[in-house]
């Protein structure tokens, strides 16, 4: 209290100045929480765009030639933002150039499938099959981070898998299988389990790499691995062709570079909901570009994958809210 004299042997030379605290990332103020859920709509739509690309360019180019051109018409978006932020060159310098490689196993092969099931699956369902990697993740979590998931995210999970054979329901019905389905629903699940172990290594590189540095990382060696697919035979494109693939990679390079911006201006458990409006644009371009709409049993499948996936974000921030609000003991 003030005017107390101190103990005797509290003198000044026992005393050790106390040490700091650390400091509390800032609040996001209203309007960030605002331009970060724009930037996330946005970047949810560009993903999409994305994907059209992709599929209008799998009538006439392999999925090797469609990987190169979507990572290397990535990468001038993307040095570009790393130039406004201020971070080129500088953002290339790496201390873990073998999670790199390792998370470009991942994402490399997460890429080539989701490109396979976009070739045999209309834009809705391969979308929503995308929704099961932090499904996925689950079980990834409990494997290689010893993180103990709640009972709400098992149950998301699993419910999530039962929308899976919902939509693969219709491929059994007739007197054939659906080739197509079969094909694009199982690279889908390819896809999504790659997704999530790729989200794992992720993890681990954020502890000492910027977002641009994944990025652009991801965008070069993916690019370098769709060039060694060349004496394998590549297309000569058409005009058309060639705006298609030059279009996947420039929307997936700003989809990213979005995705990014929204990361740093509002929580991500905030944002998460809003990467299911992707949803809504697939089917609406489904049906406007190529007259196709999913099966009503298919449909509800894609939903249940969506809306088991939203469950995750939305009970991990209600969970964090309510053991804020809890009277400390």
């Amino acid at each position: 209290m003030p005017g107390q004299s101190p103990e005797p042997s509290a003198g000044p030379q026992s005393m050790s100045p106390p040490e700091p605290l650390p400091e509390s990332p800032p609040e996001p103020t209203p309007s960030g929480i605002r331009s970060g859920v724009l930037l996330r709509l946005v970047s949810a739509g560009l993903f999409v765009v994305m994907s059209l690309f992709v599929r209008l360019a799998t009538v006439e180019a392999p999925i090797g030639q469609i990987v190169f051109y979507r990572s290397a018409f990535a990468l001038p978006p993307i040095i570009a933002y790393l130039m406004w932020r201020r971070q080129f060159p500088s953002a290339l310098k790496t201390r873990q150039p073998v999670g790199h490689l390792k998370r470009n196993l991942y994402g490399g092969a997460a890429m080539v499938l989701s490109f396979i099931s976009l070739a045999y699956l209309p834009l809705a369902l391969a979308t929503a099959l995308g929704f099961l990697a932090p499904l996925f993740a689950v079980p990834a979590a409990m494997l290689f981070l010893r993180e103990r998931p709640g009972a709400v995210a098992i149950g998301a999970a699993l419910t999530g898998f039962a929308g899976v054979v919902l939509m693969l329901a219709p491929a059994f019905e007739g007197p054939t299988l659906d080739r197509n389905t079969i094909i694009g629903v199982a690279a889908g699940l390819a896809m999504a389990v790659a997704t999530a172990a790729g989200r794992v290594e992720i993890k681990t590189l954020t502890a000492t790499e910027a977002p641009g540095t994944i990025a652009f990382y991801f965008a070069l060696l993916c690019a370098l691995g769709g060039l060694a697919s060349l004496p394998f035979g590549w297309s000569t494109p058409t005009a058309h062709s060639l705006t298609y693939l030059v279009g996947a990679g420039v929307t997936g390079g700003l989809a990213h570079i979005t995705m990014t911006e929204a990361m740093a201006r509002a929580p991500v458990s905030t944002q998460a909901p809003f990467d299911y409006t992707a949803m809504l644009w697939a089917l609406i371009l489904d049906a406007a570009i190529f007259g196709l709409l999913p099966s009503s049993v298919s449909l509800a499948g894609a939903f249940v994958i969506a809306a088991s996936a939203l469950v995750i974000p939305v009970a991990g921030r209600f969970t964090t809210r309510s053991e804020a609000l809890r009277p400390a003991r």
